[in-house]
């Protein structure tokens, strides 16, 4: 079996595994005892060699397959968090820089999250984010959440002010979701947070955190191999998807203002988003 994305995302929108597949405690949603530590008061890790040098080699693999596949919006994103190889960024400093470029703050949190308090942190404009990194021998392929999928995938975009917009509305209409909504919004997330295209002038990319950050993925993701659809939230909400491979089909938004306006409509018009939302 392909396996296709080398990082598990912190979002409670996990599908359980294929028949056969153990279920690694990692991958086991915990809820909160209480409020995360949040910006400066949390208080950063003593990371040894090896986790230094895993956060380098991961840094640099991916950084190299990314000019004329990344989207604009995310290299701007790493930028503007200053991320590079040395070492793992702190997660305080990390999240004052995205406090002042959009909005947003970050949350230590101990590994994959409960949905309830997930979509909290959410809607508060709080990012939940583990500290700790893979093992040297889960570097092409670790099911459990860490702190590069976290902050390498998912951070630079919580720079762009419309796409976080789009997913602070997004935590907020998940609390509300029942029955079929909650499905329609794994579907929105997975095809947008964790596997989103965009097309810009250069013509198609990536922004999606699964791709992002996953050696695979990150090169399969705009080959022909792909059928790459129109983004609508309604195409979106009626298309399955299989976690255990390769993606076969993805959808190319035209911009971060389109996802955050067409986002909205649907979630009113579900009655998910809160008064004054």
């Amino acid at each position: 079996m392909t396996d296709p994305t080398p990082d598990a995302p912190v979002s409670a929108y996990e599908k359980p595994p294929a028949d056969g597949q153990e279920v690694d405690p990692r991958c086991v949603p915990q809820t909160l005892g209480g409020p995360p530590p949040v910006g400066d008061e949390i208080v950063p890790p003593v990371y040894d060699q090896e986790s230094q040098e895993n956060w380098r080699f991961l840094f640099q693999r991916q950084m190299a397959m990314l000019p004329g596949r990344a989207g604009e919006a995310y290299l701007d994103g790493v930028e503007t968090l200053g991320m590079g190889p040395r070492e793992i960024p702190h997660l305080k400093d990390l999240s004052a820089r995205m406090e002042a470029a959009a909005g947003w703050r970050i949350a230590r949190i101990p590994g994959l999250l409960h949905e309830r308090d997930f979509f909290g942190l959410l809607s508060d404009r709080v990012f939940p984010s583990t500290d700790y990194i893979r093992r040297k021998d889960e570097l092409d392929y670790t099911p459990a959440p860490d702190c590069f999928h976290d902050m390498f995938g998912h951070m630079p975009m919580l720079t762009e002010p419309a796409f976080a917009d789009f997913y602070h509305l997004f935590g907020q209409s998940a609390l509300n979701a029942e029955g079929a909504d909650r499905q329609s919004l794994e579907r929105l997330h997975w095809f947008t947070v964790e596997f989103g295209l965009i097309e810009q002038d250069e013509g198609e990319r990536i922004f999606g955190a699964g791709i992002l950050s996953s050696k695979d993925e990150v090169q399969h993701a705009l080959s022909d191999k792909v059928e790459k659809v129109p983004f609508s939230v309604e195409a979106v909400i009626a298309q399955d998807y299989d976690v255990w491979h390769l993606q076969p089909k993805l959808f190319v938004l035209e911009s971060f203002d389109q996802l955050e306006t067409e986002f909205r409509g649907w979630a009113a018009s579900r009655g998910l988003l809160p008064a004054g939302a």
